[in-house]
């Protein structure tokens, strides 16, 4: 049996059919869409505002008041800060709950308690202990993202095989050699999944949390233009929204993930048989 890389023509023809039912579920929202704001909808309704055919006109209205790209820059900045807080506090914590079994039982209720509660009902506390500006908004996302790294990170650490610790002990490895050279690299994927997943929660709360007084993002953007009846910016900035999450989501896969090259298996001995 012999194992040769599959060529990059194999799975040419495979990747381009993928493309098109991605495509053609976008067409066909689009079009749902366009359909329940330009054509049920009434010929004085207010959802008309909606509708796509005045999303890219209002995105370039945006763009040319020079509103739209610093905002979008303001709560990338504020997401990546938050979630380095998430990823700074929810490592160890997860690694110390996963190692140690008294500190699992004794924290459990009280991470399972928080981590039921949303993170915007944190808002007002969030206000009155750093007033307006971006630290309540850090503290939001990063409320809402610690909790998918903590509990993937303890996971992670109880699926190693004892064995392999067993191993390390036996050969003399300290702990922190035994947290170096077994746990973290045993522990890669979930922690990537934690990040992932507190990654999406994070862009969820980040536009609400923007609502709390900041004078820039695409939060604070919603409510200007729904201040201003501009509501067919409101929709242009839900779909820059929509976009720009997806493509963090598309990013996180692809950067956290281990990209490993296809193989064909030949069986030779089988085939000269036949």
């Amino acid at each position: 049996m012999t194992i040769t890389p599959l060529t990059p023509g194999a799975t040419a023809r495979p990747r381009r059919d993928a493309w098109w039912p991605p495509f053609a579920a976008i067409a066909v929202a689009v079009f749902v869409w366009w359909l329940l704001t330009s054509v049920l909808a009434g010929s004085d309704s207010l959802v008309r505002e909606f509708a796509p055919q005045h999303v890219v006109p209002a995105l370039g209205d945006l763009i040319s008041r020079g509103v739209l790209l610093p905002d979008i820059a303001a709560s990338m900045w504020r997401l990546l800060v938050g979630l380095l807080i998430a990823a700074v506090v929810g490592i160890p914590l997860g690694l110390l709950i996963g190692l140690n079994p008294v500190v699992e039982r004794a924290s459990m209720p009280v991470v399972q308690f928080l981590r039921m509660i949303s993170p915007l009902s944190w808002a007002p506390i969030a206000v009155a202990l750093f007033g307006i500006g971006h630290q309540p908004v850090f503290f939001l996302i990063a409320a809402a993202a610690v909790w998918p790294i903590v509990i993937n990170t303890a996971a992670g650490v109880h699926a190693i095989d004892p064995g392999h610790l067993l191993v390390a002990r036996s050969f003399g490895a300290t702990r922190l050699e035994q947290l170096t050279s077994v746990v973290l690299p045993a522990i890669r994927g979930q922690v990537q999944t934690g990040l992932r997943v507190g990654l999406g929660i994070a862009w969820v709360v980040l536009v609400p949390a923007e609502m709390l007084g900041v004078r820039s993002g695409l939060g604070y953007q919603i409510l200007n233009a729904r201040d201003q009846l501009a509501y067919d910016q409101v929709m242009a900035v839900i779909v820059v929204i929509g976009v720009l999450g997806f493509c963090l989501d598309w990013g996180a896969r692809h950067l956290l993930r281990e990209r490993r090259r296809p193989v064909r298996v030949e069986d030779s001995d089988s085939a000269t048989s036949l």
